[in-house]
Formats: C-alpha cells, sequence, structure tokens
C-alpha cells in the first residue's frame, strides 16, 4: 500500500513511442505539497530521463488548483519532534538534489505554473528552462514568516531577478502574479489558462532536444499581460532603493522613510511584512541572497543545505517549530520569536548558520556524477 500510495503522488504520462514525459503532482487536497515520496520519485524519473535517450521533453504540472504550495514541512515538523532532526535533513538533502539535477537538466524542461507556487514548488520548477505563468499563477517564497529562509536554491534564482526585487520578494514574502513573474523573469511565458490543453498537445508532438524548436512551439500561445497599476513590479526604482542596504536595520528604516513620505498601501504592507517575519530568518536570508549573487547553483544549494541543517537541529533557533506552530499547526498566526527584535540578531549568530554542522556523521550536501551538464538554465535570467 504504502508502495501504491508513493507512485500515485506522482503521476506519468507519455507513451513509450512519444519523447515526451508528462510528470503530474498528484495530491490536489494538499495543494500538491511535496511529501518525501513525492520528491523521492521525482528525483528517480529525472535521473532515468537524463541518460534515456528516448526521452527528449519533460513536461511538469500540478494536478486541481496549485502547481506546488512547497515542501510538506508539517511532515518535517512531526519527525523533527519525535526526536531526529536527522530526517528533516534528509528531506531537503533528497529535495535540494532533485533543484540541483533539474538546473543542470540536459533536456528541456516545461513546467506549466497554472495555480499556487510557493517554496518547494518554486524549487521543482524555477530551475527548469521554460516556465509557463497563467492569469491563475501565484508566485511567493514565504519562508522568513515561517522561521525558515527561501531555499530550494532560491538564494542562486532570486539574486539574479532585476535590482533588487529579489532581496524584495525573498525577505517579504510577497505575493507575485503571472504577469509580475513573467516581467521579472520567474516565468518564461504567460499563456492564458484556456490555451494550456492546446500547448499541451503541441508540446506531446515535438521530437527534439533542440530548446529552439519548444521555445518556438510555446511562443504560438504566449501573450505579454499588462501588468495591475498597483504592481510591485512598477516600484522597482523604490525596491532598489530601500533593499540594496546593507543590512536588514537599514532596509526596515529606508521603507519607513519612504512611509513618512506619502501614505501608501504598498509601503505599509512590505514594513508589516518585515515585522512579523522572524528576525533570525530575516537575516540569514538576506546574507544568503547577497552570497548567491556570486555563487553557482551547486554551491548555493550546498550552502543552503548547511543553513537548512541548523534549522533542523534547532540549536541556534526554535524559530522554525514556532512559525509552523504558529501559522500550519495552530493557525493563530502569532508567533514568539526568539529573538524578538532585530538589534538582538548579532552578527557572530548569523555566521554560525553559514558553518558546517558540527555533528558525527552529518556531511556536506554532494551531488550525483552526471553525464553531461549544459549550461543552467537559470543563466540567462
Amino acid at each position: 500500500m504504502a508502495h501504491q500510495q508513493y507512485h500515485d503522488q506522482i503521476l506519468v504520462e507519455g507513451s513509450l513511442s512519444s519523447s515526451v514525459r508528462t510528470v503530474i503532482l498528484n495530491r490536489p487536497k494538499q495543494l500538491n505539497a511535496l511529501s518525501l515520496p513525492m520528491i523521492t520519485r521525482l528525483l528517480e524519473l529525472f535521473l532515468a530521463y537524463d541518460i534515456d535517450s528516448n526521452v527528449k521533453l519533460i513536461v511538469l504540472k500540478g494536478k486541481g488548483r496549485a502547481f506546488c504550495a512547497g515542501g510538506d514541512v508539517a511532515a518535517v515538523v512531526r519527525d523533527i519532534k519525535e526526536g531526529n532532526w536527522r530526517l528533516g535533513a534528509d528531506f531537503f538533502r533528497k529535495e535540494f538534489t532533485l533543484n540541483y539535477i533539474m538546473a543542470t537538466f540536459s533536456k528541456p524542461q516545461v513546467s506549466i505554473l497554472d495555480g499556487i507556487v510557493m517554496g518547494g514548488g518554486a524549487g521543482v520548477s524555477i530551475h527548469g528552462r521554460f516556465r509557463v505563468a497563467t492569469e491563475n499563477s501565484i508566485f511567493a517564497m514565504p519562508e522568513t514568516a515561517l522561521g525558515l529562509f527561501p531555499d530550494v536554491g532560491a538564494s542562486y534564482f532570486l539574486s539574479r531577478l532585476p535590482g533588487f526585487f529579489g532581496e524584495y520578494v525573498g525577505l517579504t514574502g510577497a505575493r507575485l502574479d503571472g504577469a509580475e513573474m513573467l516581467a521579472c523573469g520567474l516565468a518564461t511565458h504567460f499563456i492564458p489558462s484556456a490555451k494550456l490543453s492546446l500547448l499541451e498537445e503541441a508540446l506531446c508532438k515535438i521530437d527534439s532536444s533542440d530548446p529552439a524548436a519548444v521555445c518556438a512551439v510555446i511562443d504560438q500561445y504566449a501573450q505579454r499581460p499588462n501588468l495591475k497599476e498597483q504592481s510591485a513590479y512598477h516600484r522597482l526604482d523604490l525596491i532598489d532603493k530601500c533593499f540594496s542596504r546593507k543590512t536588514i536595520e537599514e532596509i526596515l528604516s529606508a521603507v519607513e522613510g519612504e512611509a513618512s513620505n506619502k501614505a501608501d498601501d504598498w509601503i505599509s504592507n512590505t514594513i508589516q511584512s518585515l515585522k512579523k517575519a522572524s528576525p533570525t530568518s530575516l537575516k540569514i536570508s538576506l546574507r544568503s541572497i547577497r552570497e548567491g549573487r556570486l555563487q553557482g547553483i551547486g554551491q548555493c544549494l550546498v550552502r543552503e543545505y548547511r543553513m537548512v541543517c541548523h534549522v533542523m537541529q534547532g540549536n541556534l533557533s526554535k524559530d522554525f517549530f514556532e512559525g509552523c506552530r504558529a501559522i500550519l499547526l495552530d493557525k493563530d498566526r502569532n508567533p514568539k520569536w526568539e529573538p524578538s527584535k532585530l538589534e538582538l540578531v548579532c552578527n557572530s549568530m548569523v555566521e554560525e548558520y553559514f558553518k558546517t554542522m558540527d555533528s558525527e556523521d552529518w556531511e556536506d550536501l554532494k551531488f550525483p556524477a552526471r553525464l553531461k551538464l549544459p549550461g543552467c538554465a537559470l543563466a540567462k535570467l
């Protein structure tokens, strides 16, 4: 039964005679949140497809109204509470390995982001070559509100967004729609959801791994949507002015300074998001994104794995467990962070998250050897 359930959470369509495989995340009631069995199965499939010359293109989508709302962190917390943070570490080890395989995949991956794309959902899509947003897309990296940090290689892809938009998205957990995803480069195309079935039909007829051929097909259905008037992307100058600052305190102070100039919902929402987030999470997230600007995807994932293991172990801070309690379990949305203020999180505390774990039989993230490595799909972001 367990084995059956393991396969039911990931469905694969595509006949053996076809060179296209459509992989479907199938936990619609949980908004396709990634369980360990799902991650394990995706890893098996992508490693197999990478070396199978019959498979030339992967289409990845979600069942129901979400693409993927993230990793199943509630299950991870449950494991840790039962006394084994290493089970949590194993979850992230496999997830980050999958992110790396996708980022360095030898064939095009087309992710159809029709619905919610958050956290781990970004990890299994944004690293692929083609990301199709629709009018239903909602993207966010909400980790700082959970006592975590934008992981799954987010320090790589957020740091490559225009200006300091990645810092804004990663620190505040701001939600972006499909038009904003296209504008900032998180999506490569925007296609109305009514045309997705036509797109999938056309993709299934492609017998090529040539990204130009795949792109030409997607382009036939793509549109240029208008950004809403209140879109944060219209405020890129203001975002750059505030989020380019060196510390979280300076960023918050800069945004508050803008609030004193004019009453503005966007500014007050940004201040509120920063003030509600875990102070520790904000500080390690900012440093992570800044380091990511100068690192490759593999280096970012190795560093994020160190960081997440410190979070799982809980010796430096318990904010992750408190955030999960307040937002996912008790749902009182009132976490009690410790330390509770930014000024109480000193640089030496932040530094600890970036060190290797001082724990027997713990080791850094290592990636499987690959036959051929193309340039990372996100190099063009």
